[in-house]
């Protein structure tokens, strides 16, 4: 199994924190925020390669990330860069179109786990793909948020009774539930040829939760629910509510 960390964006809701400085680089009680991710990613042993995805321009800053990491030798997991051609925000790819340059540059043919690079997450990422492997389809990774208001923000599904999608609404006006999406997806290899079929019918690129609706309406895609904590870092606000929480737990 591959797992891609998806860190492409520009972030300008957080300038001037991002403004020459990768969001998923930050520092969430007292290291990267990815450095919370890669920990969770290298305690499986299905993955054998981590992709980080990231623009031109951040190119250099990620690479003396990587530099640093492999010095320290506190891992075990291999990471590789894969370097989209943006330098500026209307340049950038998207999330589901640096899925298919990742699938296409590295010739991908096993199981994907994509993560995103700004999630921090209590959840044990095998019991994830536990579930995966159980279901045997593309699964989601789902938080309960418990109101209906903060749900607009995000993706939000239902899921019936098997825990398969029912319906996906990205970012609703009115939510049908308060499960949403926490950019953690699991994708088995014979489903990665829908992303470029879902690009080729000219279908938005960037938010993943337009292509879990549209694959969900085609083939099984199911929910993993979790309780636990989780933070999407797409603010000031909750950036620093993440560092004081992890710190606090510290």
């Amino acid at each position: 199994m591959k797992c891609m960390v998806l860190a492409g964006g520009f972030a300008k809701r957080m300038w001037p924190l991002t403004m020459d400085f990768p969001k998923s680089l930050l520092p969430v009680a007292g290291k990267p925020m990815i450095d919370h991710i890669i920990e969770k990613i290298d305690k499986l042993d299905e993955v054998d390669e981590i992709y980080v995805s990231t623009n031109k321009k951040f190119e250099d800053v990620f690479g003396k990330w990587i530099k640093d990491y492999e010095s320290k030798k506190q891992f075990k997991k291999k990471i590789i860069l894969v370097v989209e051609p943006a330098l500026k925000e209307k340049e950038k790819f998207g999330s589901v179109k640096a899925m298919e340059y990742f699938i296409k540059q590295h010739k991908v043919n096993d199981d994907v786990l994509v993560i995103g690079g700004d999630n921090l997450f209590s959840f044990d990422l095998k019991d994830f793909l536990d579930f995966a492997r159980e279901k045997k389809a593309p699964v989601v990774a789902f938080y309960d948020i418990r109101d209906l208001e903060k749900a607009r923000k995000f993706g939000v599904c239902v899921l019936n009774g098997n825990g398969r999608i029912k319906e996906f609404q990205e970012k609703p006006d009115k939510p049908k539930s308060t499960l949403v999406s926490t950019c953690i997806y699991h994708f088995p290899k014979n489903s990665l040829k829908m992303i470029s079929e879902y690009l080729r019918d000219e279908n938005n690129p960037d938010a993943p939760g337009y292509f879990i609706t549209w694959m969900s309406k085609r083939i099984a895609v199911y929910g993993f629910v979790s309780k636990e904590k989780w933070y999407d870092i797409g603010s000031q606000e909750t950036y620093k509510q993440a560092d004081r929480d992890l710190r606090s737990k510290r």
